[in-house]
């Protein structure tokens, strides 16, 4: 579906039939004269001439043109007992089970008000979803004339639509059908009201006659809207005129006006009690059956009587829709608090559209935020009407702008990941160029720089991501395996050495020595050399020197021997492994550490004897002095350690 066009051209239709209806409402609920005849005892009721209808005011006209649509189809009457839900709180999924459920559970005609409000709103929601993905189509560099855009939940929104209207225009068919039976059947009850007037029957025969005919007009059904002010004119004008040749036999005209007088007075006494209904709803369409009644079931009363009558009547409709539009005033003030409420709420994402997306964290923040702050929006309620769309433009700005900004940072997040691509697969190519190398030396180095580019290299778009990363990570394996499994075979001696060393490391762990202390040395001695006979060990495994020298130090305690002497015994084993070594490098880094390690005991043992002075009159057997000289003694030993294995670095 592209750009929601088929919605709109369902929306045009509503709208149009939407228009005619109302139009059909206007002609017939349009006030028309009712005829009457001057100088005759019996009128028309008050209410029904032309100098009653020009006080006529508003109240009464509401009910009116109310009754005049619900007198062409009684059964919408019942729609006033569903009950018609905030559907603007609603998301497009709940609006969509909304209208499947009403189309299933309620008549199709009492649904109209409630699923054009449901239409309403569904189209604002998706039209505000079209909007954003247009937006983010362009931004991507899209012509705006190529966007198109479907949506299943669209789909089975329109389908369940499209359902209702069928059922719709179904009945309306059907109903449209028998109004124009039921207006053949009212148009012959006034043919032959006319006929009776004059027939020259008895008045007693007359009456019982017209009764007859009163009681099926009542009940001869519902007529066209178009047609139902006009006829219902009409037929009180022949009643009127019946009532004039009534005339000529007071009795039973007055007895007629006695029993419509008392049905209008109870009619005036619940519309009195109606004023303390507190559901204002159901206190005004209770008002609009009275008003039925009074105009199309009773008939005339008594002169004397219309106007006081009809003056109580609407002094009675007049508190109940005073009381109504009260209540309308304080909904008023509640949707004045929605209002206060959804005007934060849209200054909230404003502040959050006014502010640049900074990283992908930022932007999944904010988007949580918008669509909380967009959820709040639609559940704060109604605002006045006159505020709504001002309220809702400023919300669409808001979130637009928002929008707006969220995929121009993702528009150049995805270019700088497709850069990133680029340079990843340039990686992929050189290791998969390198792989099957034999040349050790040589591609090593390569290999090991690609891996770290690779990590420097930022995201790529997440379809490609796991691809490309398997295809590297591939061709890096496929090399090092080969890579490890040749060193492993070279470094075979070396781990037999290191074994060999791991098993030495425990023999000296379990040694007791005894004797003098010179033979004690000697077997000290074996043991060193031993260790250097056995030779290196993998540079994984280097941690094992360690482990020795720490049981060569526990030895050494139970010895006669300097720390100075120990710790050259000890550094035998460096010296061997930089003898033998290859590379120059290693030997130079371990002069300049043993440098770093002369100046550093150089400067303690001055910083020490510089503290001494602040002591020049102490005794030396003060505590803190002693420490101070003991202190200088030994950096003293350790700079003499540190320079004698300086020395022998310097003979390799």
């Amino acid at each position: 579906m592209s750009n929601n066009t088929k919605p709109t051209e369902n929306q045009e239709k509503d709208s149009q039939e939407n228009s005619q209806e109302t139009t059909q409402d206007q002609q017939a609920n349009s006030p028309q004269e009712d005829s009457t005849e001057e100088n005759t005892d019996v009128e028309n009721e008050a209410e029904a001439s032309s100098s009653t209808e020009e006080k006529e005011d508003e109240h009464h006209k509401e009910i009116e043109d109310a009754n005049a649509e619900e007198s062409e189809d009684v059964d919408n009457a019942s729609r006033h007992q569903i009950l018609m839900k905030d559907y603007e709180a609603m998301s497009i999924d709940e609006l969509v089970l909304e209208l499947n459920s009403l189309l299933k559970s309620e008549k199709v005609q009492n649904i109209r008000d409630h699923v054009n409000q449901i239409k309403t709103e569904f189209d604002k929601k998706f039209n505000e979803i079209i909007e954003e993905k247009k937006e983010e189509f362009v931004e991507e560099g899209g012509n705006v004339i190529d966007f198109h855009y479907s949506s299943p939940i669209k789909k089975k929104f329109y389908q369940t639509y499209f359902d209702y209207r069928e059922k719709r225009d179904k009945y309306y068919s059907q109903l449209k059908k028998n109004l124009n039976e039921n207006l053949k059947v009212r148009l012959g009850i006034i043919e032959e009201l006319k006929n009776m007037i004059g027939s020259g029957e008895s008045m007693s025969a007359s009456f019982q006659e017209f009764k007859k005919i009163q009681e099926r007009w009542q009940n001869a059904g519902s007529v066209p809207k178009a047609d139902y002010s006009t006829l219902w004119n009409n037929y009180h004008h022949h009643v009127e005129r019946f009532y004039d040749f009534l005339h000529l036999d007071r009795e039973f005209r007055d007895l007629d006006f006695k029993h419509n007088l008392d049905q209008k007075l109870k009619l005036i006494t619940r519309a009195e009690e109606l004023a303390d209904e507190e559901d204002i709803n159901r206190a005004f369409r209770e008002l609009q059956l009275l008003h039925k009644m009074w105009k199309e079931e009773l008939g005339p009363v008594a002169r004397e009587y219309r106007e006081d009558i009809w003056q109580k009547f609407s002094e009675a409709t007049k508190k109940i829709h005073d009381k109504r539009n009260q209540h309308f005033e304080e909904l008023d003030k509640d949707r004045e608090k929605n209002l206060d409420v959804k005007n934060d709420i849209i200054a909230q994402i404003q502040k959050i559209a006014n502010k640049d997306v900074s990283t992908h964290n930022d932007a999944q923040q904010k988007i949580k935020n918008v669509e909380k702050l967009r959820e709040l929006f639609f559940k704060s309620g109604k605002v006045p009407r006159k505020d709504n769309e001002a309220t809702w433009d400023a919300f669409k700005t808001g979130t637009r702008e928002f929008n707006r900004k969220k995929n121009r940072f993702y528009k150049d997040l995805k270019k700088e990941q497709y850069e990133n691509l680029k340079k990843k697969e340039e990686l992929i190519k050189v290791a998969q160029e390198h792989k099957d190398s034999e040349d050790f030396k040589k591609t090593t180095p390569i290999m090991k720089k690609i891996q770290e580019d690779w990590k420097k290299i930022g995201h790529v778009p997440r379809k490609d991501s796991d691809k490309i990363w398997k295809e590297f990570k591939a061709a890096c394996n496929h090399y090092f395996d080969k890579y490890h499994s040749q060193k492993k075979e070279e470094n075979k001696e070396e781990f037999e050495a290191f074994n060999q060393k791991k098993d030495l490391v425990n023999e000296l762990k379990a040694l007791k020595l005894e004797g003098s202390d010179e033979e004690k040395l000697e077997v000290i001695k074996q043991f060193i050399e031993k260790w250097n006979q056995l030779g290196f060990v993998p540079q994984h495994k280097r941690y094992i020197e360690g482990k020795f020298n720490r049981a060569l130090d526990q030895i050494f305690k139970t010895v006669d021997i300097s720390r100075k002497d120990a710790e050259l015994m000890k550094y035998q084993n460096k010296l061997q492994d930089l003898d033998e070594a290859t590379d120059t490098k290693k030997i130079k880094r371990e002069e300049s550490f043993l440098r770093k390690k002369i100046d550093e005991t150089k400067s303690e043992i001055n910083q020490l004897e510089n503290n001494l002075q602040f002591f020049s009159t102490a005794n030396k057997e003060n505590p803190l002095v002693k420490d101070v000289y003991t202190k200088i003694e030994k950096r003293k030993e350790d700079l003499d350690m540190w320079k004698t294995k300086l020395d022998q670095i310097r003979k390799l």
